[in-house]
This record gives structure tokens, sequence and C-alpha cells, in this order.
């Protein structure tokens, strides 16, 4: 590695005689032996040579290795000397720096101590000045100028707290104190004389030195403040408490008006009066205001509990508009700067959503309900500002809402009175399949006022009240639900016209009448989008109340029950239109049993109970899918439902067809293949507008109808040999059931005898149960896959093709 060579002499897996058959690769080479061997002599003389020159020249390198390491101890003692001199002298240096900088350091803390002495003196100086200069002030009520200095010598007199150890210093610092306490006084008394608690009249007024003397209270206690604040607020209400005693006419709720009257009259007059003689930091204005508020709700408080059995409704109403009003006014007049203390909680304005209840009552009913089916496109309103004044005063309301929440009980109980009697006097909405079912418009009204009284209640109380209303509103959802959704629905043993077996076979068209009139079909689906409208309201009433109500009692509220109403409802209606076909339907199948099938001789077009059946869809469906336009979910909801009850109905109807010749096998499958195809045309059957159909509707028909297919193909195929036929009901059907099995060989009309054997034999072809299974006799199968089931269809219709 350290010497790099391309000879193969220098490898280390040298191999002595590949080497030599390299050299010598023929018999023609060896004549040039010789050559070779000198050569390789050469190179073995020259490899001496150099090996005994590299001896050589190693033989004095320890002697030098010896000499170097003593001259390198030489150096390094010579460096160390050097160092420690080097350490000396500077040691030298910083002595003799400290020598010339001590006198500089003196100077300079004697500087700094003079100038704090000089300083310290001119404050001093100022602080027996100014304190001589502020009592002489105080004696002669100059406030304009005490403001200014009392300021001053405060300030001046935190420079002396680390020297009150001093007796002079302590002693100006208590005749500061003395002086503010004159001072307080002082201006009390002045305020006293100027606008004095007792008495018919103000002896005084505004002047500049009370003006002045507000100043001087801005610096000194803050209880001085306060106390002229209240004492000057207390005399501005005193007329206020006499004019609306408990025992006066003015002071009840009727006239409640006159008082945010009489504030807003003082309220001009201090601005006019004493505006300016207060510092506009007071807020005077604002703290009247906040004042007259907390006395206006005692005494209406007071007076309500007094009077409690003279509240009626409208009364409270009209009071707690004018104070929301009223309080309204505050919020844009004032700030709410003296309402910190806490004493007046924020309303928590909850974020603009897509409820359908956010929008303004001012609108029309029928702008309302439209506003409220399409409000998720609107833009989200801005957030309203916050009123830090919302309750101050009508606060007081509150232990008397219940008679508010009584008067919506009664109100609501005559509303859902009057729909019920509007109702049977108006009957059920006339029949308009070309709008679609309608909503019922008491619906629209029930949640029109829900919502006004919603609003109504959340601007008097966020607290219990609006708990007690939600119990109001869940009691008439529920009246709503059973009075006028369900108990309008049409009854199932109203008959207005059967159908009969002779009709059908003479397939008479004017004799088919459906079980339910247009009109009650008309109503069933209207009712149903009535539950499905009340539903999705519901719920967003139930977050709009959430949204409104204080959070700590947002748990308490739940509508889930009454959702659970409607929705009942709404099966109710389905299972009702489900019902109304499928018994429509019936006689047909039964004319389908009664066939004598083993005499068909020929197999001809599709049977009369086939067209009877497509007839009575082609009537019922287009009207009921009309009327849910509106509702496309719920008319799916309707055609699931009806497959899965008329298709099992028609198995079994099938299972009752016997016995049945190879003809009537085929007529029969050509029946069922036809109505298979109806069923799958189902939802867009009658219309314009060909839809798909919904892929979990068109899975079950084809499931169904495609089991009905394989009984026929099983009854057609023939029984010999046995366990040919066995294994083919076993494929086709994928159904291990011993009673279905039964049916089929009552179909094909065989012996007891012969059923006897049959049975026996398909106890023993049925493939073993899973592992793990409940080892009971009725198996099942595995469901044929997509590809198996689209062959046996094109199976089947070649050999419809072919029959026809």
């Amino acid at each position: 590695q350290v010497f790099p060579s391309q000879d193969p002499l220098d490898r280390a897996d040298f191999n002595a005689v590949e080497y030599i058959n390299a050299l010598f690769p023929t018999e023609q080479s060896l004549a040039n032996i010789d050559e070779v061997v000198n050569k390789i002599r050469l190179k073995i003389r020259r490899l001496d040579d150099n090996i005994r020159t590299v001896v050589r020249g190693q033989t004095n390198v320890g002697q030098d290795g010896r000499q170097a390491l003593e001259e390198a101890q030489k150096a390094i003692q010579q460096l160390f000397g050097k160092i420690k001199d080097i350490k000396d002298k500077a040691e030298k240096s910083e002595q003799m720096v400290k020598e010339i900088t001590r006198d500089i350091k003196q100077l300079d803390h004697a500087k700094r101590h003079l100038t704090t002495s000089i300083t310290t003196l001119n404050h001093l100086h100022m602080l027996a000045g100014g304190v001589d200069s502020l009592e002489a002030m105080t004696r002669r009520r100059q406030y304009g100028e005490v403001a200014n200095l009392l300021q001053g010598v405060v300030n001046v007199l935190e420079h002396f707290n680390k020297y009150m150890g001093i007796p002079q210093i302590r002693q100006l610092s208590e005749r500061v104190k003395a002086a503010q306490n004159e001072l307080g006084q002082q201006i009390l008394a002045d305020f006293e004389e100027a606008f004095p608690s007792q008495g018919t009249k103000r002896t005084g007024g505004p002047s500049n030195v009370l003006r002045d003397a507000c100043l001087v209270a801005n610096v000194l206690d803050p209880r001085i403040k306060q106390e002229i604040i209240k004492k000057f607020i207390k005399q501005h209400l005193s007329e206020y408490l006499v004019l609306f005693q408990e025992n006066q006419d003015v002071a009840w709720l009727d006239k409640i008006d006159r008082r945010y009257a009489w504030i807003k009259r003082q309220l001009v007059d201090y601005e006019e009066k004493y505006g300016r003689m207060f510092p506009a930091e007071w807020c005077m204005t604002e703290r009247i205001a906040v004042d007259f508020c907390h006395v206006t709700r005692a005494e209406l408080s007071k007076i309500m509990r007094t009077r409690a059995k003279e509240i009626e409704v409208k009364l409270l109403l009209f009071a707690i508009q004018r104070t929301t009003n009223f309080e309204g006014l505050l919020a844009k007049r004032f700030s709410g700067c003296t309402l910190a203390d806490g004493t007046v909680k924020k309303p928590e304005v909850p974020p603009p959503s897509s409820n359908p209840f956010l929008e303004d009552e001012t609108g029309a009913e029928a702008d309302e309900i439209v506003m409220e089916k399409s409000d998720t496109d609107k833009p989200k309103k801005p957030k309203v500002p916050d009123n830090p004044f919302h309750g101050i005063v009508s606060k007081c309301f509150e232990p008397h809402l219940y008679v508010y929440i009584e008067s919506q009980d009664k109100n609501l109980g005559e509303l859902i009175d009057r729909f019920v009697a509007d109702f049977k006097a108006q009957g059920p909405p006339k029949p308009n399949v070309d709008e679609g079912g309608a909503v019922l418009p008491s619906c629209a009204d029930l949640f029109v006022y829900y919502k006004k009284c919603m609003v109504q209640c959340s601007q008097l109380s966020t607290g219990e009240p609006m708990i007690a209303l939600t119990t109001i509103f869940q009691k008439y959802l529920r009246e709503y639900a059973w009075k006028i959704l369900s108990g309008n629905l049409p009854k199932t043993t109203s008959s207005s016209g059967g159908l009969t077996i002779t009709s059908l076979l003479k397939e008479k068209e004017g004799s088919e009448v459906a079980k339910f009139t247009l009109e009650e079909l008309c109503l069933i689906c209207s009712i149903l989008s009535t539950a499905e409208y009340c539903l999705a309201t519901t719920q967003q009433l139930e977050e709009k109340l959430k949204e409104k109500v204080d959070t700590s009692l947002m748990e308490r509220i739940n509508l889930t029950g009454e959702m659970d109403t409607f929705s009942i409802v709404i099966s109710n209606s389905i299972q009702l239109l489900v019902q109304d076909l499928d018994a429509a339907c019936d006689p047909a199948l039964t004319a389908m049993s009664k066939m004598q099938w083993q005499n068909v001789e020929h197999v001809g077009d599709q049977s009369p109970y086939v067209t009877s059946v497509i007839l009575h869809i082609k009537q019922n469906v287009p009207i009921i899918r009309d009327n849910l336009a509106s509702t496309r979910k719920y008319f799916t909801q309707f055609c699931i439902k009806f497959a899965n009850s008329f298709i099992p109905k028609f198995i079994n109807h099938l299972f009752k067809c016997k016995p049945i010749s190879m003809v009537g096998a085929e007529q029969l499958l050509l029946d069922t293949h036809s109505l298979k195809m109806v069923l799958l045309d189902l939802p867009s059957i009658g219309s314009q507008v060909v839809r798909k159909a919904p892929a979990s509707y068109t899975k079950i028909v084809v499931k169904g109808m495609t089991r009905a297919e394989m009984i026929l193909k099983v009854v057609m195929a023939p029984h010999e040999p046995p366990v040919v036929f066995v294994d083919n009901y076993i494929k086709l059907l994928a159904d291990c059931s011993t009673d279905t099995f039964q049916k089929i060989l009552d179909m094909k009309g065989l012996k007891r005898s012969e059923q006897s054997s049959m049975l026996d034999l398909f106890r023993l072809r049925l493939p073993a149960p899973p592992p793990g299974g409940d080892g009971s006799g009725s198996l099942s199968l595995s469901a044929p896959t997509p590809e198996q089931e689209s062959s046996r269809i094109r199976k089947l219709e070649k050999l419809i093709k072919k029959r026809l």
C-alpha cells in the first residue's frame, strides 16, 4: 500500500508456477531461458545493493535522535525562563498602575458623593419650601396652585424614603401627610357646603374653586375622590327617590318611561351646569347613569315583590322593552368603563351561524320561511357588538318571567288548537302534483312564533327562563307531531273501493281503485314533508337555543326526543304509502297463486295479474314521487321499503302456485322478468326525466327478483336423475333450508314418496357446516358473484326470447 507496484513478484498471492508458465508459455520460449535467468540475477544484485545501502544509512539514526531530543529540552528551559520574566514584569506594571489610579478613584467617589449631596440638598430645599407653600395655599384655598404643587411635593418626598430615619426628614413627611389630610377634609367640607346632602335647595353650584379642588382630589387618597363622587351622585338622585317612591302612581311599571325620561333630563342638566367642574376622566355622567340604574333596579324589584299579583304579561313586556331600549341607549352613549367592578356581567354574544332563527323578526312570515330554507347560502351576519349595560336594570324582571312563560304556554296551546280546528275546517291540502308536496302552513307559523318567543326571552334573560321556555317548546313540538301530523294521517282501515280477482283478470282499469284516494296520498306526502321540515328546523332550534342560553346551562337543552318524534312520523308516513301500494297489489298476487298453472298450454304475453300490478305502480308511484320532490331521500326510502315488502310477498305467492307445468313455469319466468324490469324502473316510472335508480335500491331488486327467477329455473329443471336435480338446486339457490326445498318439490307436483327420497338425498348432499358454526339444520351458502348473476340473467333472457 505504501509503495504500489505492478510487478507480479510483489503480489501477495504470488504463485511461482504461474509466474514461470507466464515467462515460458511454450516449448520454443525455453530457448531464451539464459537471458531470463541473467535478468533475474541482475535484479537480485540490485535489490541486494539497495538493502545494503539502507542498512548502512540507519547506523547513525539513534545517535541523531538523542541529540535532537537534548536540543529540544534546552529550548523548552529557555522558553520557560522567558515566560517567568514576562510574568514578573506584568505584576510590577499592575502594581504601578494601581498606585497611579488610586488618587483618581478617590476623586471620582468624591465627585459622585458631592453631586448626590447637592441634589439631595436641592430636593430638601424644595421639599421644605413646598411644604410651607402647601400649608399656606391650603389655608387660602388656592386649589389650582395646590394641585400642581402637591404632586411635585409628593414626587420629591419619594426621594427621601431611605432617609426617614433622620428626624427632620420624618417631620417634613408628617407635615406633608397632615397637609393632605387637611386638604381632603377641607375639600369635602367645601363640596358639602356647595351641595348639601340635606335640604330642599342647592345653596351652591359649580365654581372654579370646586373645579380646582377636583384636580387636588386626583392627587390625594382615592377615598377622597370616591367620597366626593358618592355624595354628589347621592345628592343628584335624591329628587328621584322622592318623585318615584313606592306609593306614587308614577312608580308602577305602566309609567316606567317617566323614570328614564327623568334621568335623561338630569343628564342634560348636569352636562350644562357641572360638565366642566369634574375632570373628564372621572366619567361623572356615566357614573350618575349607572347609579341611577342600580337604584332603579332595587326600587323596581321591591315594588314588583309587593304588587306581584298585578303584573300582567303585556305590562311586563312593555316594561322590559322600555328598559332594554334604555340600556341600549346607554351603550351607545357610554363606554362602560365605570362597570369594571364586575357588578354587571357582559353578555356573551354567540358568533354568527347559518341557523334559520338568526334572521330579523321584522320580515314577513312567508319571507322568513324562504330565508330559513336558503340561509346556508347567505353570507354570515357581522358580529353584534357587546352591550356592557345589558341587564343592569332589566335583571330585576327575571324573577317574574314565569308570568311570560305561562303566557307563552297558554298562547302555544291556543295556537295548536287553532291549527287543529283550521285543518278540520279546511280539510286536507288540495292535490297539486306540479308543485310537489307542500309543507303545511301551520308548521311555518309554529316555528315563526317559536323564533319570536326565543328572541324575546333571550333579551329578557339567558338563564333559567330560557330552560323553562325550552320545556314549553318541547311540549308543543310533541303535540304538533301527534295532533297535527300523526293525528291527520289517513287510517289504514278505511277503504275507498276494493279490488277483486275478477276485475284483475278482466283488466278493467276503471274498476281498479287504489286504497287511498289521490287527496289522501297527497296528504300523507305533505305530512311527511312537514315532518322532515320540522325535524331539520328543530335541530336548528336546539343549536340556536344553546347559543342564546348561558354556557353553564347548555347541557340542559336537548331536543333529541322531539326530533325522534318527527322521525317516527316520517317512518309512519312512508309505511302508510308502502302498505297502500302493497295492499293494492295483493289481489293480483292472490289471483296469480290461484291460477291453474299446470293447465297452461303455451307461453304468451305477460299475465293479467302482472298488468294489474304494473297499473297500480304507475298510478301511485308518480304521485308519490312528485309530492316528495323536495325530499328525494325519503322517496328513495319508500322505494326500498316497497321492494323489501313486495318481493318476499311475491316469492311466497310463487310457492303457492302448485303444481306447475313446464310451460306454466316458463310463463311465470316471463312474468317475473317483467316485474323485475318494472321494479328496476320504479323510481323514475312515468317521469319525463329518466334518472338512474339508487345503487342501494337496485341491489335489493336484483337480489330478490333473481332469487324468484332461480326458483322457477329449478322448478323447470327435470328431477331425474335426482342427484343432478339436488346439486342444481344447491348451486342455483344457495339455500340449504329443507323447507324451501320442500316447497320446490310441491311446485313440481311430485308425490310424497318421491319427495321423501328427494329430501333424504338433499340432506346427504348438503355441504358440511363451516367450523365454529352452530350446527343448525338450516345453512346459508355464499351468494353468487355478480358475474354468475349476470350470466344467469343472460341465459334467462335468451330462454324468454326463444319462447316468445
